[in-house]
């Protein structure tokens, strides 16, 4: 082989190394306490103006699984908390993953009329839950 390809090919596979590398690598960064997408039962405690709130049937588990996890886990007596996040230090891990953060960015931009303070109001089996992200549970 001659040097020229070889040396092109090492490049390249070391290219492909280093993007699967930073694929995978936020996922093992973790920082500071754990946030948690918490979904509580809201008993009328939070009224949404228009009445309108994310009917969670037509969602994805998929796209939401911080929020479905959350859900599955709750009860119409008893909050649910999905799986934990940990930010990554100086940001570099919000770039590369998934977050409850961008979930619940993203039912807020879809559903304004779901939107509380803090989170959103979902119905899940004929139950209303306030979803919000949280450090502590």
């Amino acid at each position: 082989m001659r040097p020229v390809t070889r040396n092109t090919l090492l490049g390249i596979i070391a290219v492909v190394v280093l993007l699967l590398a930073l694929g995978a690598l936020p996922g093992f960064l973790k920082s500071g306490d754990p946030y948690y997408a918490v979904a509580t039962p809201t008993d009328g405690e939070y009224s949404v103006e228009n009445g309108t709130a994310v009917n969670w049937s037509t969602q994805s588990d998929r796209r939401f699984p911080y929020t479905s996890g959350a859900l599955a886990d709750a009860s119409p007596s008893a909050a649910g908390q999905s799986d934990p996040y940990w930010r990554g230090p100086f940001g570099f891990k919000g770039a590369f993953t998934h977050s409850p953060f961008d979930e619940r960015d993203a039912l807020r931009q879809q559903y304004g009329g779901a939107v509380t303070d803090d989170g959103v109001v979902v119905r899940y089996n004929g139950t209303f839950y306030h979803v919000a992200v949280r450090q502590d549970v």
